[in-house]
């Protein structure tokens, strides 16, 4: 297997099987496992997943760090029909750690057995709880206790990833302490980017990935770098837009007329649209106007994508052209994998994205919040931790988790801001379907390890 030097390691997939109080087994949980040969306790090892919270690790294992990738077209086409090559992934972090993909009951090959009260599973905290317990008898079996420990998610396993630091490191053991957090494309903060009637933060986060993406379609601030086109949204969202926002119909005729010109600017769409929809585009509408004179609707995702609707018309798209140009690829890869290359033997479907409703949005176990928001235990862990780090890696093009609501819900009180570090990337939700950002992602995340 080549990386940036050859690497001798050990592929396992394993079962661990949770059960109820009583002895009773209610859940098996499929981990895999890469670990370089000839084993060595003193190096760090990564416990990895992916989001949903129906989604399966086949997109962090077979995209972006396993020692196997999936090759789709690097460029927001889609990925077609197969075969998908399966190449070498030079990418992989397994020249840093050791790494163990987690699915969740319910997702990948992991399922709830018959007679689990699926309320004990399917939840924030529940999930949370059994992820930490796989966690703590991999270290048990494997002999990794004091081993550096680094904790991942993508999307809702960013979510995930925050939930199960207060397990591991508060609430149910206290006894797991972590070198680091990677959260990639990040969503903590469910309350303010809650898409509903009344909620006017998510129009102020939602705006920065507007500007940028109308800016990479040549509208907007096109020609303009990423990152500056970012900036100048920011400024705006949490200047003038927000001010105008929050004083409701008290803003003035001026006030309007001016946050109108400027929005239009920014995000490529025109004025009289933006009257119409009261100067608050909302993410569909925003997917379907951008390209609507070019007959071409774009991702959520990645809004690099595009897609040709049933027509033109409607302000919301058929599809999300980002997502079902890339998951059938994916899937094929991960059961090719699994199933062929490393043996594993069952009768059950891959779940790449699975059913695990209803899930249990509160917190605690104290019933329904209003705002579910779980940055806070970062902020916990990062105060009672001193050697705890985390890592941000956002897309540009990302309207699932979008970076201004990552920056919004990390940079607020009660979070140190001295070990958390911000990296941007030229894709979307899953920046490393694009080549370069694959390997820059790789990088950052390799210094990051490194630097413990």
């Amino acid at each position: 297997m080549l990386f940036r030097s050859r690497i001798n390691y050990s592929a396992t997939i394993g079962e661990t099987v949770l059960k109820s109080k009583d002895g009773v087994p209610e859940a098996a949980i499929v981990t895999t496992a890469y670990v370089k040969e000839p084993r060595d306790s003193s190096r760090p090892v990564t416990f990895l997943f992916n989001g949903g919270p129906g989604s399966g690790s086949v997109w962090l294992q077979m995209g972006a760090f396993g020692p196997k990738r999936v090759a789709i077209p690097s460029d927001a086409r889609d990925d077609g029909a197969p075969p998908y090559p399966l190449l070498d992934n030079p990418d992989s972090l397994l020249d840093v750690t050791d790494l163990v993909f987690i699915d969740p009951p319910g997702t990948g090959f992991s399922v709830l057995l018959p007679g689990a009260d699926p309320k004990n599973y399917y939840g924030v905290s529940q999930d949370a709880r059994a992820v930490a317990q796989v966690i703590r008898r991999w270290l048990n079996d494997n002999g990794r206790w004091n081993s550096p420990k680094f904790l991942g998610g993508e999307s809702y396993g960013t979510t995930r990833s925050a939930a199960v630091v207060n397990e591991l490191e508060g609430q149910t053991y206290n006894d797991v302490a972590l070198n680091g957090i990677i959260l990639i494309s990040t969503i903590l903060d469910f309350g303010a980017e809650s898409e509903v009637a009344g909620n006017e933060m998510g129009y102020v986060t939602n705006l920065p990935s507007m500007a940028t993406t109308a800016a990479y379609h040549g509208k907007g601030l096109a020609g303009t770098a990423a990152a500056e086109v970012a900036e100048q949204a920011r400024q705006f969202a949490i200047g003038p837009y927000a001010a105008f926002l929050l004083k409701g119909q008290r803003a003035s005729s001026e006030e309007r007329a001016s946050v109108r010109a400027r929005l239009a600017q920014l995000t490529g769409l025109s004025e009289s649209f933006l009257e119409r929809a009261d100067l608050r585009v909302s993410p569909d509408r925003f997917y379907k106007e951008l390209l609507r004179d070019r007959g071409l609707t774009i991702g959520r995702l990645d809004t690099r994508y595009t897609g040709k609707d049933y027509d033109s018309a409607g302000e919301s798209p058929d599809n999300d052209p980002s997502f079902y140009g890339i998951d059938a690829g994916y899937t094929a890869a991960v059961n090719s994998w699994q199933r062929g290359a490393l043996g594993f033997r069952t009768d059950r479907e891959y779940q790449a994205i699975g059913s695990v409703g209803p899930w249990d949005w509160s917190l605690g176990g104290r019933g329904r919040q209003a705002y579910l928001n779980v940055a806070p235990y970062i902020g916990t862990a990062l105060r009672e931790n001193s050697g705890l780090r985390v890592f941000v890696g956002q897309g540009w093009y990302d309207f699932a988790t979008p970076f201004f609501g990552a920056e919004y819900s990390l940079q607020r009180t009660g979070i140190p801001q001295d070990r958390i570090s911000w990296h941007y990337y030229d894709a979307g939700h899953m920046m490393y379907v694009r080549d370069e950002d694959r390997a820059k992602l790789s990088r950052d995340i390799r210094a990051f390890i490194r630097a413990r």
